[in-house]
C-alpha cells in the first residue's frame, strides 16, 4: 500500500507539472514498481488518471475554461471505442502490447522534447488546419462538418488508446485541439482534462465489470496521485515550463527504452 501511494504521488506530481499528457507514465511506474504486466497496470493507472483529470476539470469548470460541448462530443465517441481497446488489450500477447506502449511513449518523449526546445508559434496566427473557430459574438464554436469530423476522429483515437494501453490520451488531445481549434492553451488543457476523466472512467468501468481491476492497489494509488497533483500545482508556477517539459521527455525516453529492454 505504501509503495502504491508513493508511486501515485510521483504520477500526480508529473501530471501537475507537465499537463494533461503526463499520466502516460502511470503505467510503466506500476509495471516497474509492482512487477506487473501491462494488462494489470493499465486499469489502475487509468483509475488514477481519471480521478486526477476530474479534479483538474472541476477547477477548469469553475474558471469557465472548459468547452463542455466539444468535450462531450469527444468523450461520447471515445467511450464507444474504449471497450474495443480493452478487448484488444486482453486478446493481444503481453510482449507486443508492451512494445506498442513503449513506442507510443518514445514518440511522446521525442515530440515533447522538440516542442520544449522550439520557438513558440504565434497564437494569433492559426494554421490552415484550424477548423473549429470561436464565434466572437457568441463566444462558442461556429460548428460545421469539418469541425465535427476533427473532434470525432480525435475522440475515436483517444478512446481506443485508453482501453488498449491504459493512457488518458492527453498526449493526443492537446496537440489535436491545438491544431484544429483556436482555443487558448488553458482552455485546451481544461477541456482535455474533462474528456480524459470521462473516457478513462469508461475504461475503468469496463475493466472493473470484467473483474480485472485491483482496487486494493488502485485506491491507495489514486489517493497518492491526488495528493501529488495538489502539491505539484503549488510549485508548478515556480518552475520553468520548458525545463519541466525537457525533464519529462528525458524520463519518458528512459522509461520507454527500459520497457523495450525488459520486454525481451
Amino acid at each position: 500500500m505504501l509503495l502504491a501511494i508513493a508511486l501515485g504521488v510521483a504520477v500526480g506530481l508529473i501530471l501537475a507539472l507537465t499537463g494533461a499528457g503526463g499520466g502516460i507514465l502511470a503505467v510503466p511506474f506500476l509495471m516497474f514498481g509492482l512487477h506487473w504486466d501491462i494488462t494489470q497496470a493499465a486499469p489502475v493507472a487509468l483509475l488514477a488518471v481519471a480521478a486526477s483529470a476530474a479534479l483538474g476539470a472541476l477547477i477548469g469548470l469553475r474558471q469557465r475554461a472548459v468547452r463542455y460541448r466539444a468535450a462531450a462530443l469527444i468523450a461520447i465517441v471515445g467511450g464507444l471505442l474504449t471497450p474495443l481497446g480493452v478487448y484488444v488489450a486482453h486478446a493481444v500477447p503481453t510482449q507486443p502490447l508492451t512494445l506498442t506502449f513503449a513506442g507510443v511513449l518514445l514518440y511522446v518523449a521525442v515530440r515533447t522534447f522538440r516542442r520544449a526546445t522550439s520557438r513558440p508559434s504565434d497564437p494569433d496566427n492559426p494554421g490552415a488546419s484550424t477548423v473549429c473557430v470561436i464565434n466572437p459574438e457568441s463566444g462558442r464554436f461556429a460548428w460545421n462538418a469539418a469541425c465535427a469530423r476533427a473532434l470525432l476522429a480525435t475522440g475515436a483515437l483517444v478512446g481506443f488508446l485508453s482501453g488498449l494501453l491504459g493512457v488518458g490520451g492527453g498526449f493526443v488531445l492537446v496537440p489535436a485541439l491545438k491544431r484544429s481549434t483556436d482555443l487558448p492553451l488553458h482552455s485546451i488543457v481544461a477541456t482535455s482534462l474533462l474528456v480524459i476523466a470521462l473516457v478513462s472512467l469508461t475504461a475503468v468501468a469496463t475493466t472493473a465489470l470484467a473483474g480485472k481491476l485491483d482496487f486494493s492497489v488502485g485506491l491507495p494509488f489514486v489517493a497518492g496521485a491526488l495528493a501529488g497533483m495538489l502539491s505539484g500545482r503549488a510549485i508548478a508556477g515556480r518552475l520553468s515550463e520548458s525545463r519541466t517539459q525537457q525533464g519529462f521527455a528525458l524520463i519518458s525516453g528512459i522509461v520507454a527504452i527500459g520497457l523495450i529492454a525488459t520486454s525481451f
